[in-house]
């Protein structure tokens, strides 16, 4: 969960945030805490932290992006899972990370033409998480 909440400013996509490389993106992990960007002046909250636990969910809130603008809202969430080996004991060395986001509301154009979009996103940010850890990894093997 460290890398994930710690790391986030490391591996979300700068494309993917309001400012760029000029962004800072940070999660504070506690209930009513903010998944916020900041670019000098300018701030933003991307999401609000709604669930914390160790080895539970992460569970966020709110509308990302251009869903913001439109009525939209939604739960973003990071499940960490445990993986087990093929003799079905857990493997401390690895984690399952599933990614949801589930988002519903107003929208002035059919909800269903940001479907597409909301899922191109959310995979290029989960890789991001992905990649981040690799590196992270790579970094700590000896």
């Amino acid at each position: 969960m460290d890398a994930l909440v710690n790391g986030v400013d490391r591996w979300w996509p700068k494309d993917h945030t309001w400012w760029g490389v000029e962004s800072a993106l940070s999660i504070d992990a506690r209930a009513g805490g903010c998944f916020c960007e900041v670019g000098g002046d300018r701030q933003a909250r991307h999401l609000e932290v709604v669930f914390t636990e160790p080895g539970t969910p992460l569970r966020m809130t709110g509308g990302l992006g251009p869903l913001q603008g439109v009525g939209l809202d939604g739960v973003l969430e990071f499940r960490l899972q445990p993986v087990r080996g093929p003799d079905g004991a857990e493997r401390p060395d690895l984690t399952r990370i599933v990614l949801h986001y589930r988002a519903g509301g107003y929208a002035p154009d059919h909800i269903g033409a940001f479907a597409p979009v909301v899922d191109r996103v959310q995979a290029a940010q989960l890789k991001g998480l992905v990649d981040h850890l690799a590196m992270i990894g790579a970094d700590a093997a000896p």
